[in-house]
């Protein structure tokens, strides 16, 4: 891209000097549930502070989809990640439980690269009042639970960087928030499966060594180049704060190749996954279905750990979902609840509170998918409502430094995985941080 392409946006955000060199820090460290893990539900929705993460805030609001419109049938698996030009849109989708619709409104909020909220004014990134009334919205039909299914496209902005999509109810109260991501490739990205260097770790974690070449003029881009690492998406195990670990200025380039596992995760194993997209037969992953409780019920066969186990090779959707009615056609409305249990065979328990995870809980640790420990059955069994559909999920126990998966799940080398980058940088003398690359690369990918 051409300099004075990338400096265009810098006319908005002139400004007074901003200190540079912040580092990006993990915005969900403090956010991170206590690790007695004694959080009840009702507590877990008291609290209607804004948080600038994917959150939902009220107990009603279930099945948040939020995607890149593409057209094509995968485009619910695409994250909600744009370029500048923004030829398709970001969808958001939720149901709100209950026979009454709700006057729902949406805004945006500009945040800097650690995620919290900058100091733009609205004009300076839209060119429309940030305030948009929900009017897409349709009731359920035939289901036992009943809800209204909400629809909305993201507003078109003027800026690269992060954003937050904000769902309000009555009295600006918050209901729901997702990140969103713009970028504006104006850097090189080159990502490429490394191997760690170590002995048995070369076996159980992925590796992603990466380098970013410019062209237009960079500050100290050591120091104000910050990049962000995901796994599946991911943003509570998102690598941060990673430096190069080779600056080459004549080639204008910064390279990213760790030896202490800096920028590997554990490749864990392929994703579990149940199949509810029908109440009238048995799913893959169901043990029982009974159509005739109010709400439906479901229950799920009983899991084992997968740890010390060889790998096994099967296709999934990297702890995505599915939402599908298979008695009626469209999932969006005419799609039920259902009261699924889950069960984990453990002969003893684990240190820590388990819990499901996965996209059907925001990736976090929610009360709701909680599992209790029952010592006479060496069962773990929790219960949760959730849309029909095709889902994927993994165990996960609560540790200090967050959810840790191998326990139950093994770690391969071999599995599966969906990798990205993010690259940030503030031009001096502006006030927000511009994401100004973005590449993914599909780790064992099986795709012809």
């Amino acid at each position: 891209m051409r300099l004075s392409a990338f400096l265009l946006p810098l006319l908005l955000l002139a400004a007074a000097c901003v200190p540079l060199g912040t580092p990006i820090t993990d915005p969900n460290a403090a956010r991170r549930p206590a690790t007695t893990g004694q959080v009840a539900s009702t507590e877990y929705y008291a609290d209607k502070t804004l948080r600038y993460q994917d959150y939902v805030y009220d107990p009603n609001v279930r099945t948040v989809l939020c995607y890149v419109q593409s057209g094509t049938t995968n485009e619910i698996f695409t994250p909600p990640v744009v370029p500048l030009s923004q030829d398709q849109p970001i969808v958001l989708e939720f149901d709100l439980l209950g026979d009454q619709s709700q006057r729902l409104t949406a805004k945006l909020v500009h945040c800097d690269a650690d995620w919290k909220p900058s100091i733009l004014t609205d004009m300076q990134f839209l060119s429309e009042i940030n305030d948009i009334l929900i009017t897409n919205y349709r009731t359920s039909v035939n289901t036992k639970v009943p809800y209204y299914h909400y629809s909305m496209r993201a507003p078109r902005v003027k800026l690269s960087g992060n954003y937050l999509l904000v769902v309000q109810g009555a009295g600006g109260t918050p209901l729901l928030s997702r990140r969103l991501l713009v970028y504006d490739n104006s850097v090189q990205i080159s990502m490429k499966q490394g191997i760690p260097v170590g002995g048995q770790e070369r076996y159980t974690l992925q590796q992603i060594d990466f380098g970013i070449r410019y062209s237009m003029q960079l500050v100290n881009p050591a120091q104000e180049v910050k990049v962000v690492l995901r796994q599946n998406f991911r943003w509570d195990n998102a690598k941060y704060n990673l430096r190069p670990t080779f600056v080459r200025d004549i080639d204008r380039q910064l390279d990213y190749q760790y030896f202490n596992f800096e920028n590997a995760f554990p490749a864990l194993s392929e994703f579990r996954f149940f199949d509810l997209r029908t109440f009238r037969s048995i799913g893959i992953g169901v043990a029982g279905l009974n159509a005739e409780a109010s709400p439906r019920q479901a229950l799920l066969q009983p899991d084992a750990s997968r740890n010390g186990q060889g790998y096994t090779q099967f296709e999934d959707i990297n702890g995505q979902r599915v939402i599908e009615s298979r008695e009626y056609g469209n999932g969006a409305t005419n799609a039920d609840y259902l009261d699924v249990t889950f069960q984990l065979r453990a002969p003893q328990p684990a240190a820590g509170p388990v819990y499901v995870l996965g996209a059907l809980t925001d990736w976090q640790l929610k009360d709701e998918f909680r599992l209790t420990y029952d010592a006479e059955k060496q069962l773990y069994s929790g219960h949760a409502l959730l849309k029909q559909g095709y889902y994927n999920f993994i165990y996960a126990t609560q540790t200090p430094q967050g959810p840790n998966s191998v326990q139950w799940e093994g770690s391969h080398q071999e599995t599966e995985n969906q990798y990205d980058l993010l690259v940030y940088y503030r031009p001096p003398g502006t006030r927000a941080d511009l994401l100004i690359g973005y590449q993914s690369i599909d780790f064992n990918s099986r795709r012809p």
